[in-house]
Order: structure tokens, then C-alpha cells, then sequence
């Protein structure tokens, strides 16, 4: 089941954040981040907080900031369930694209981003850290 993130789901959000990304936001972002008006923050659960993703609309825009599954839980399209909300709500709301980076070596996110039309524009170099990495920035337009 997909849900907006209320406050009780911030330690589960921020579990994931430490076991998922090498460089995890604090547990006050995420926190800060639920107050804020532009981002929508989405939390899957399964026995538990399986997955979370955040996005920021400004205007008919979005950028996917995080996404994230337990890893004892990947492979079984919770992603698609996280991306298929993201999806729902950006038509809803009128957006026109999608942006998000991604890391250069993450075949598995690139191929499900491509699965939903993004399309690879660019390439940040160094832009993620732990370790030092390119990110290729991608884009939907077409939503």
C-alpha cells in the first residue's frame, strides 16, 4: 500500500535513507522536507516501511529527489508501485516533465526510468559522493 508520508512514517523513511544511500540525509531533512509545500513525500508499506520516494513540483515541473527499496524487497516492482503514484500525481497536478539524476552505474533504475519514457540529457560529473560518481540526468516530457 502507497500513502503520503505522515510524521510517523519519518523513522521508517529514515531506516531506509542509512541502509540505501552511502550519503543519507539526516533525519531533520526528511523531517523539514515533509513540511514543505512543494515536495510529496510517497511511503510503501509491506510488513513495514519497504520504500519511500520524494519529489518537488514547481509549476507544470517535477524532479524525482529520492527513491528507495529495502533491499530484501527489490525485485518485486515495488519501485513501479513507488513510480506508478509518482506518476498519478504529476498528471493530477498538471506536470508536463519529470527530471531526476541517477547514478551512472545504476543499470537496473536507468531501465526502469526508460520503462516510464525518460530519456538520458546529460551527464553531471562528480555528483555523487561515496563513492565520487557521475550522475546521468534524465528527463520525461512527455507524462
Amino acid at each position: 500500500m502507497v500513502h503520503e508520508m505522515t510524521p510517523e512514517d519519518i523513522s521508517g523513511v529514515w531506516e531506509l535513507e542509512k541502509l540505501c544511500f552511502s550519503d543519507p540525509w539526516s533525519y531533520e531533512m526528511i523531517e523539514n522536507g515533509l513540511k514543505s509545500s512543494l515536495d510529496t513525500w510517497l511511503v510503501l508499506w509491506e510488513e513495514g516501511t519497504a520504500g519511500y520516494c520524494v519529489f518537488r513540483t514547481v509549476a507544470d515541473e517535477c524532479e524525482l529527489l529520492r527513491i528507495a527499496v529495502r533491499p530484501e524487497y527489490r525485485g518485486r516492482g515495488l519501485s513501479k508501485k513507488l513510480m506508478d503514484q509518482m506518476v498519478f500525481y504529476s498528471r493530477q497536478n498538471d506536470v508536463k516533465s519529470i527530471f531526476l539524476e541517477v547514478r551512472e552505474s545504476n543499470d537496473r533504475a536507468k531501465n526502469l526510468y526508460k520503462s516510464y519514457g525518460f530519456t538520458e540529457k546529460g551527464v553531471r560529473k562528480h555528483y555523487y559522493l561515496n563513492p565520487c560518481e557521475n550522475a546521468v540526468l534524465m528527463v520525461c516530457r512527455d507524462i
